[in-house]
């Protein structure tokens, strides 16, 4: 691989470079193989995103399970993985409210989300993992069963593709309905700017765990919703209510500043403490940062 080719799909993970293109299915694509061309230099080297068929024999497995054709190739015992040790279920937990459709630049949150959803199904089914969309506001706008077959990448494509920002949010109801409704142990992983009582998401999150399923929050804000580097007077609109706010923002941003700290920190403590995956991020970061976190996160878990 070329330096040259290696920096042409490198700039596929840059958020604007991908706005520009076409439909969800090449950002998707672009996306994915750009990473995987990352993982083979620093500091993603020794990661793989291919899929295994087999692991080590180990003493109690039942011999007919062994695979002697792999034995006769490599003098070594190995036994073929059943579909629930190889494929995992995942859930892509997508905030569609209002709030998310906010942006100071180019993307909103709700733009690079569905990004990062497109391009998490796409590399999940090269994994040849399953899985499944929910798109929600104040309520669950949209349910798609997790599959691991091709096909299933341009069902989920159509979806994020025509996707638009809605009403309010309520959180913490559609977490706790979906732990009900999801009885296998999978991968939840939620999209959102979690604005919503902290108290309440965590209580939702927590109640996933409860089902013994593994969790990851990107928790996805825009870079002014962290810095506040408004300038002059500027009226301030609520996405969700209509309710507005007009005033210096010099005046408010250093206390702003310290509630959105207290607010990120909240999550972060909390997530640690129940063993959720905690991952900050905001629409101007490359997305190689929240792919390389679910890999991560997918190998702990046996991939």
């Amino acid at each position: 691989m070329t330096a040259d080719k290696r920096r042409t799909y490198r700039k596929f993970l840059d958020p604007e470079v991908v706005s520009r293109l076409t439909n969800m299915d090449l950002r998707a694509r672009l996306v994915v193989e750009g990473f995987i061309i990352g993982l083979h230099r620093s500091p993603y080297h020794g990661f793989s995103v291919e899929f295994s068929e087999h692991r080590q024999y180990m003493p109690g497995d039942e011999l007919k399970h062994i695979d002697w054709k792999v034995y006769g190739k490599t003098n070594r015992f190995y036994v073929k993985q059943f579909e629930e040790e190889t494929n995992l279920k995942s859930y892509l937990l997508l905030d569609a409210s209002a709030s998310m459709g906010f942006k100071s630049g180019r993307i909103s949150k709700l733009t690079y989300a569905s990004y990062l959803a497109a391009s998490l199904t796409y590399l999940m089914l090269h994994q040849q993992d399953s899985v499944g969309l929910v798109i929600f506001d104040e309520k669950t706008r949209k349910y798609i069963p997790p599959r691991a077959v091709p096909a299933y990448l341009h069902l989920i494509l159509k979806e994020l593709d025509h996707l638009r920002s809605g009403n309010e949010t309520d959180i913490s109801k559609t977490f706790h309905e979906l732990a009900e409704r999801i009885k296998r142990r999978g991968l939840i992983i939620v999209l959102s700017d979690l604005f919503d009582d902290p108290h309440k998401i965590l209580s939702g999150l927590k109640h996933f765990r409860h089902r013994k399923h593994e969790v990851i929050v990107f928790h996805i804000l825009d870079p002014m919703e962290r810095t506040f580097d408004f300038k002059g007077e500027t009226i301030f609109k609520d996405l969700e209510t209509g309710e507005e706010l007009s005033t210096q923002a010099w005046h408010i941003r250093k206390e702003y500043r310290e509630q959105m700290q207290d607010f990120i920190e909240t999550y972060k403590r909390r997530c640690l403490e129940n063993q959720i995956d905690y991952v900050l991020i905001d629409t101007s970061e490359p997305f190689d940062k929240a792919l390389f976190d679910y890999l991560v996160k997918r190998k702990r878990l046996g991939g």
